[in-house]
């Protein structure tokens, strides 16, 4: 499998270098379309923030809407999906990497991203079906195939919906589940203070018995969890974060100029700051997601009249997951242990010792904090794969049982397998469906962007 997964891999993240920097394609591809909705809806993802946290609190909600859940548990799952290892390690990493200037362009891209999302849900949401149970389905698959046949192009929408669909249901088995599981238990040995064993299985059990006992109950069951779990989790994690930052205040001017300056500068950074720009745009697109519409299957089922409500809502995933999550956790480094001289350590293994400055049993938090993370990504891509599954076989009790016990069965195997060429194959396959997707969105922009402006008029 190692060959196939290395040469698909080559393919979705092919990196041609430019001055001495590598610059995947499928990066400069999603955070093109950031780029481009921010300017085609004016700036939308900055100036429709206080509307999206008015409807998150539900100050403009109607419980008589159609949908299955509300903005709030609507977000919470698919911020679920998103926040997860990689805001601990994986920022550790780019700051390794690119130094402090990364930051400046984690922070740029999170906020492009936010456009990309909110596209993303109001086409979720308009295009989504509504069955005769109360449940709903949405997402890509449904934007792709409807929204491309009003245009016209009902075979090329239709060709990109199964693609999407297949790949979303092979790629949640591994992003989704396997890698989360693994690193849930690797982070559950720190937490026992013991050492990876053969009981790896033992744990996948447990973990595949908790996530089971969430996923059977359907999207409610799901929402009902990680509407307390998701801010929970995180603000746990940022309250200890921001307490990591304040002991170290009187860095935190030293840690801004360095930002700044390798953001537009050489300093610090593999690449100079080309390299920041790159590595920042990278760890923001793998981190949010915008643009692979995975998201967009939980903003589809929320309880609303007019597909903007949603889109506004959705906009700030990336602002939590990003903008305040991941750069919390790169000025956490920056203020304690960052040393571009030293190498060799990176991942969460950096942000532990980062915590660990202000006391020793904080290196728990964070481990803690990393278990959490990889439980509610797995329930949201359990979700996100079932929809996937049943759009390519049809809806179905024992279908849908049939698709959960194969998805429980990969948390099991997570805990005990070394995953990576099938990793490698997901994650490439996952990125892959950002082609489709975004080509949609793009033929689908003017549309969002009337439902928008038509829900903004009338407000």
């Amino acid at each position: 499998m190692s060959p196939v997964a290395d040469a698909l891999s080559g393919i979705v993240f092919y990196a041609p270098e430019i001055f001495g920097v590598r610059l995947p394609l499928i990066v400069l591809w999603l955070v093109l379309a950031g780029l481009f909705f921010t300017a085609y809806t004016g700036f939308l993802n900055v100036r429709g923030m206080r509307r999206g946290i008015n409807l998150l609190l539900g100050r403009d909600s109607d419980p008589q809407a159609h949908g299955e859940v509300n903005a709030l548990r609507a977000l919470s799952t698919a911020v679920a999906g998103t926040v997860g290892i990689g805001n601990i390690g994986g920022v550790a990493i780019a700051v390794s990497l690119g130094g402090p200037g990364v930051v400046f362009w984690l922070i740029v891209a999170g906020f492009l991203g936010m456009s990309t999302k909110m596209i993303e849900a109001v086409m979720g949401v308009a295009y989504r079906q509504e069955h005769e149970d109360g449940s709903v389905s949405g997402g890509p698959m449904h934007y792709l195939s409807s929204g491309l046949a009003d245009l016209g192009l009902p075979k090329l929408g239709r060709v990109l919906a199964l693609f999407y669909a297949g790949v979303i249901v092979f790629a949640c088995l591994g992003i989704g589940n396997m890698f989360q599981s693994n690193q849930a238990f690797e982070q559950f040995t720190v937490l026992t203070g013991g050492a990876a064993s053969e009981f790896g299985w033992l744990f996948g059990l447990v973990l595949a018995g908790l996530t089971g006992a969430v996923i059977v109950g359907g999207l409610r069951s799901i929402a009902e969890v990680t509407v307390r779990l998701v801010p929970f989790m995180a603000v746990l994690y940022c309250i200890g974060a921001v307490a990591v930052v304040l002991i170290n205040a009187d860095k935190l001017p030293g840690v801004f100029a360095d930002i700044v300056a390798g953001a537009f500068t050489a300093q610090g950074a593999a690449g100079g700051a080309l390299g920041a720009l790159i590595i920042g745009f990278q760890r923001a697109a793998f981190s949010n997601e915008a643009g692979l519409g995975s998201a967009a299957i939980a903003h589809a089922s929320v309880r609303t009249r007019h597909p903007a409500t949603e889109g506004l809502v959705a906009l700030l995933e990336p602002f939590i997951d990003t903008v305040i999550i991941s750069t919390l956790t790169a000025l956490v480094i920056l203020t304690t242990v960052y040393d571009p001289n030293v190498s060799g350590i990176a991942g969460i293994e950096l942000t532990s010792r980062g915590f660990a400055t202000m006391a020793d049993w904080t290196v728990y938090l964070v481990a803690l904090a990393a278990v959490l993370f990889a439980f509610s990504t797995m329930v949201a891509w359990s979700y996100y794969g079932l929809k996937g599954w049943t759009y390519l076989v049809g809806r179905g009790r024992g279908r849908e049982r049939a698709f959960q016990a194969v998805f429980l069965a990969f948390v099991v195997i997570g805990c005990t397998l070394n995953l990576e060429a099938v990793l490698n194959i997901s994650d490439a396959l996952i990125f892959l469906v950002a082609v489709p997707n975004i080509i949609g969105l793009y033929l689908l922009a003017p549309r969002a962007k009337a439902l928008l402006n038509e829900f903004l008029e009338k407000k």
